[in-house]
């Protein structure tokens, strides 16, 4: 007997974590900005998915450079060179040697460009220039002074200045929607720029010069007041100078006292030089007449010397007293009487001449001490009373230089004046521009190209960002932490998805076998003998999945057992009513009086049976697991096709029955948060994921996709039909 099963198709999809990180280390909400790898194949694919969104942006941003382009007011540019000349300033080096040197480059250019930018400037050219009484500039309408500062507005609204980065040439240009304008007022800019720079030259000598006459004024008059005390004060102390001292001051060796104690001192050192040679003359001669009296005596002095003798010799026997003792002393005494009066008669006469020399030359000498001792007193009090006298003196000199100085600066300030030189000056006067510079086409076109990709992709980010599922695989990689067994192309063209089941060389038939393959490496053993397929909400694909895994493993020779466990909402409809798996998990039954042959070889189905109103108590008595031990002894692959994971608990009993679980996720459908809670239930469940199935996936921008093999993709159908071939196994 033959029975129809049908199963709607599932869609999937679901976001994923990163690479190399379990599920549990990424906190909830983690995305693209929290603990994701964002590269370049990443970039491309939202680039792809997000293309009409990025050509949209570009294309408004190219309208809008082309609207704002032709609504934009053509505008002229007219240009100027000035030369600026920094001037140079006298200065005296160490040596008071007068030199020039040159002001600042830098800064001074930066004072000139700063200098053309000013409102002073704009203002006179508005005047001299009469913008304000012409209606192209300032239109009609207003009093003058509110005219004048419209037309000041214009003038430095369209001034531009450069300042150079190297040399000495300034270029400035003004900017005016009248090509004659725009000369017309960057010339009246640069002449009145020139002019004005005169003016201040001017109004800057003119202040110096009156500052000069003032401060010549004020000096003049303390010169004369110093003039005034100098004379009354010396007048009061008596003090009368005959001329300058060594160092040019007066009051001290220009005075009369200074001059006669010089005079007197002068006279005291010749008359002391006379008095010495007298003395020197004296001691001469009273040496000379010493040396002739000692020729007179000689023969006196031998004949004192033998008496001398031969008293010695008696005085040995005889006592002083002796008569004879007394007669030689006699004789001796009357010898040495002898010899004095030879001398004082010899030297006598030559000695008190030259004594009276002396004495004159020794009481002239005492007396000029003493009238230079006194003159020496009226010379020191006359130096206490002069010291004001100097200071007076030193301030008359000081106002009479600086006085002078003044004077010689005033007559340079009217020189430098009268010349009226400017450190600026015109090179290339502004030449009526030719063509507007702006609107430029082709710069606001790739401005709005730029601005346009720019928007495109910044929307396309937000939008990706918010949009936060999963539709790679290497979403699954780096938002889940999983391994991403496949990913099943979503199929364009005409057909039934059972044909691509049943056609292997279809391109969604090799995907499943590509997911089967994958399930070989997920386990030590192998593939996993008894599998849950589970999504995280409906309409994944998981159905789907489940039956295409059945068929392809059947292919293959394996004895398989499809079981839809979906109590809620069965996948997989018969019309016998009276098998299926709720009956059996209500009584104690084989599971070979339940399951139904399929039209294709190998491949079996335990069909759910009647909806019961309490799947979840149904299925966490232990009778599910004894069905799921029959079946491993009976099959060699048990495929359980379950409930979504969320929401129910049917799908976490269901896995922590079977031990292993694939889910299967909708590219682009499923969030990444829902699919982390549906992993953390499995989990929780004690089961183990083998991987990830990635369903309805438009994956073409990396080498992973199935678009480089040609594949199709799958297509959402309302629900398919497989023919079952016999009622039950065992019949």
């Amino acid at each position: 007997m033959a029975t129809d099963v049908t199963f709607p198709r599932g869609e999937n999809r679901l976001p994923a974590a990163p690479r190399g990180r379990t599920l549990t280390s990424y906190g909830e909400g983690a995305g693209y900005g929290e603990g994701a790898h964002f590269n370049v194949a990443t970039l491309l694919r939202i680039i792809h998915e997000w293309r009409w969104v990025i050509l949209g942006a570009t294309a408004l941003g190219l309208a809008a450079a082309i609207v704002v382009t032709l609504l934009t007011t053509p505008m002229y540019r007219a240009w100027v060179t000035l030369e600026a000349n920094p001037p140079t300033v006298e200065i005296l080096d160490e040596n008071s040697r007068p030199g020039s040197s040159s002001v600042g480059t830098w800064d001074f250019i930066a004072t000139q460009v700063g200098l053309l930018s000013s409102r002073t400037l704009a203002e006179r050219v508005a005047q001299d220039l009469n913008l304000a009484a012409r209606e192209d500039v300032v239109g009609s309408g207003g009093d003058a002074s509110s005219r004048l500062k419209t037309a000041t507005a214009v003038v430095a609204g369209g001034l531009s200045v450069e300042a150079p980065e190297e040399g000495q040439l300034i270029r400035f240009s003004y900017s005016s929607p009248s090509p004659q304008l725009a000369a017309e007022i960057a010339n009246g800019i640069a002449e009145n720029f020139i002019g004005t720079g005169l003016q201040r030259r001017y109004e800057a000598s003119t202040y110096a010069r009156t500052f000069l006459q003032q401060q010549i004024a004020k000096t003049r008059r303390d010169l004369e007041r110093n003039e005034k005390q100098l004379v009354a004060y010396a007048q009061a102390q008596g003090i009368i100078n005959t001329g300058s001292d060594k160092n040019g001051e007066e009051g001290q060796g220009g005075s009369l006292q200074s001059s006669t104690l010089v005079a007197l001192n002068n006279a005291l050192g010749e008359a002391t030089a006379r008095r010495m040679q007298a003395e020197a003359a004296y001691r001469q001669a009273s040496l000379a007449g010493s040396s002739d009296a000692s020729t007179g005596t000689a023969a006196l002095r031998s004949t004192k010397a033998g008496l001398e003798a031969e008293y010695q010799e008696k005085r040995i026997l005889m006592k002083p007293d002796h008569p004879e003792m007394q007669s030689l002393r006699s004789r001796i005494n009357e010898l040495d009487r002898q010899i004095a009066s030879e001398r004082s008669q010899v030297a006598g006469g030559r000695s008190s001449s030259l004594l009276a020399e002396y004495r004159a030359a020794a009481s002239a000498e005492r007396a000029l001490q003493a009238r230079v001792a006194q003159l020496k007193g009226s010379v020191l009090d006359l130096r206490g009373r002069s010291i004001q006298y100097n200071i007076l003196q030193r301030e008359l000199d000081t106002n009479r230089g600086l006085y002078d100085a003044l004077l010689q600066r005033y007559k340079e300030v009217g020189v430098a004046a009268g010349i009226g030189t400017t450190p600026v000056s015109i090179v290339d006067r502004a030449e009526v521009p030719g063509g507007p510079y702006k609107p430029n086409m082709l710069f606001n076109l790739l401005a709005g190209l730029a601005a346009g990709l720019a928007v495109g992709l910044g929307a396309a980010m937000v939008l990706e960002i918010m949009n936060d599922t999963i539709k790679t695989r290497d979403d699954v990689r780096m938002k889940l932490g999983l391994a991403c067994l496949g990913a099943i192309p979503k199929r364009r063209g005409k057909g039934s998805l059972i044909e691509d089941f049943n056609d292997p060389a279809s391109p969604v038939s090799e995907a499943y076998s590509a997911v089967l393959a994958g399930l070989r490496f997920t386990t030590t053993a192998g593939a996993p003998r008894t599998m849950l397929i589970t999504s995280s909400r409906a309409s994944e694909g998981k159905s789907s999945s489940a039956l295409a895994l059945a068929q392809n493993s059947a292919r293959r020779g394996a004895r398989v057992l499809l079981i839809d466990a979906d109590l809620r909402r069965p996948s997989f409809k018969v019309e016998n009513r009276k098998v299926g798996l709720t009956k059996l998990l209500t009584n104690d039954e084989p599971i070979g009086d339940h399951v139904l042959r399929t039209e294709v070889e190998s491949l079996s189905l335990l069909p759910c049976g009647p909806v019961p109103p309490n799947p979840a108590d149904l299925l966490s008595s232990g009778r599910f697991k004894d069905i799921l031990r029959q079946a491993e002894a009976q099959y060699d692959t048990v495929i359980v096709d379950g409930p979504p994971m969320l929401g129910l608990a049917d799908a976490s009993l269901l896995a922590a029955a079977c031990g292993y679980v694939l889910m299967v996720i909708e590219s682009g459908k499923t969030r990444t948060r829902a699919a982390r809670e549906a992993i953390e239930r499995i989990e929780a469940a004690d089961s183990h994921i083998v991987g990830v199935t990635l369903t309805k996936s438009t994956e073409d921008s990396s080498y992973y996709g199935y678009r480089l093999y040609q594949y199709g993709a799958v297509e959402k159908r309302g629900s398919e039909s497989i023919m079952i071939t016999q009622a039950a196994e065992g019949s």
